[in-house]
């Protein structure tokens, strides 16, 4: 069954070429579109579709505000933001209105899709280069502190948790995004900081960074 796709783009030019770029996917079908996150709104549709394809820099209701607004309308489509914006701060503001995935939009036709289709099913996804966007003032604090060397593999969702921790996220907001108990994400946190060898989920994610985890 095909994916169904809200897309909200205040560029004509640009909405119509990711249209037409999803048009080559035969698992992604668009629904609807609109020009910005008040028309999305005013218009009631966000339920009838899986996933919402949304720019995070738009006139009349940004990004952020229409998923706030969502939010209180207590519709919880999964919502994946695409710009060419880069700003760490916008990441974080984002994710913790609820975003499920971030992406700039120079991403391929194959990883918009597969990151359409993962959040369709209820993975939280950012994509690396975002991340290293949002860790890159975290590169020239050179923290001194206790670590393994060499640590232990992480798996690939204990991976997922890092990121989530390095966009902003706390132990509930992670357990929420992952559907498990905030008990279960306390558990595969400590066990993260175990394997790196680290005390805080602070060193952590500077020791993911180091390695080259995330």
């Amino acid at each position: 069954m095909k994916t169904r796709l809200i897309l909200v783009e205040d560029q004509m030019l640009v909405r119509e070429g990711i249209k037409s770029l999803l048009g080559l996917d035969d698992s992604v079908k668009v629904v609807g579109e609109y020009e910005n996150g008040q028309q999305l709104i005013d218009s009631e549709n966000a339920l009838n579709c899986d996933v919402i394809l949304m720019d995070i820099r738009m006139p009349k209701l940004s990004g952020i505000d229409t998923l706030l607004a969502l939010s209180e309308k207590g519709i919880s489509t999964p919502v994946l933001m695409l710009t060419t914006f880069d700003d760490h701060e916008l990441v974080n503001g984002a994710m913790r209105a609820g975003a499920k995935g971030y992406l700039l939009k120079d991403v391929s036709l194959e990883t918009l899709v597969d990151t359409i289709t993962q959040i369709k099913n209820g993975k939280t996804l950012i994509q690396p280069a975002v991340t290293e966007k949002v860790l890159q003032g975290l590169k020239g604090l050179n923290v001194e502190f206790e670590s393994f060397e060499n640590p232990e593999p992480l798996t690939e969702k204990e991976v997922e948790i890092l990121r989530l921790i390095a966009a902003g996220y706390s132990n509930k907001e992670i357990a929420d995004a992952m559907f498990k108990s905030t008990g279960t994400i306390k558990n595969q946190v400590s066990s993260v900081m175990a394997k790196l060898g680290v005390r805080d989920r602070t060193r952590a994610v500077l020791k993911a960074l180091e390695q080259g985890i995330i």
